[in-house]
């Protein structure tokens, strides 16, 4: 299998479902015995988190592209960003290496591309659900997106940066998310993005009243797609 690099601590709650995810992917692939040959630096998220302004978004930017080049030094064949957040600064990272860097977003596409999926919402914090960097590749991909719902916004940012980041999954959240998922299928959605990877901690991925892509466990595969040379 080739040695696969994640660019991880943000959160670390993410870090630790990716690696658990991918390992279960390995597993299943090349038989019990099995696990991942992975590199994982783990980034101090504290620095990290609620970037605003381009000057903090250059200087994330600088950190994550240094973390790729240590990955890549040590032997990585491709590499993972471990948030879907920071995907904001992608181009700047790839660019910093030689080797491939697999992008969460396109990975998402390709998936409901391939399943007719014409519709959907993408929930996740606040500059993914917003920007440009992440829908521009559901869109490229002829996914009509839902536009985003302010008070859906300020919500999930909450729930997310105040609450999942620090480990707790309450019985709350989950509520105002299946109160959220209901409106969204209401509003025609088809399907739902988690453009967050800590989501799933309150989110059913796998029973719910719309298909759920869930953006960490996508990612995870290609991440293993690429390990056993099926990329």
């Amino acid at each position: 299998m080739r040695k696969i690099g994640l660019i991880g601590g943000m959160s670390w709650l993410s870090t630790r479902t990716y690696y658990e995810h991918i390992n279960r992917l390995v597993q299943a692939r090349a038989g019990l015995g099995s696990s991942a040959p992975m590199l994982i630096e783990s980034l101090d998220y504290a620095s990290l988190s609620r970037l605003s302004g381009n000057e903090e978004w250059q200087r994330a930017a600088g950190i994550l592209a240094d973390s790729a080049r240590r990955l890549e030094q040590a032997g990585a064949t491709a590499l993972l960003i471990g948030a879907n957040a920071m995907h904001k600064v992608y181009d700047q990272v790839a660019g910093a290496v030689t080797v491939p860097v697999l992008h969460i977003a396109e990975c998402v596409a390709a998936r409901m591309a391939d399943s007719g999926v014409k519709k959907a919402a993408l929930i996740g914090t606040r500059n993914v659900m917003l920007e440009s960097f992440y829908r521009q590749k559901l869109i490229g991909r002829d996914i009509e997106l839902l536009p985003p719902e302010m008070q859906f916004v300020e919500t999930l940012d909450r729930i997310i940066y105040d609450e999942l980041m620090q480990g707790k999954a309450t019985r709350q959240a989950e509520r105002e998310l299946k109160t959220i998922l209901t409106n969204l299928q209401q509003d025609g959605a088809e399907a739902v993005v988690l453009g967050c990877t800590e989501l799933e901690m309150v989110v059913d991925v796998d029973a719910n009243i719309l298909p759920i892509y869930d953006c960490t466990r996508i990612h995870a595969e290609a991440a293993v797609d690429w390990m056993m040379g099926e990329e």
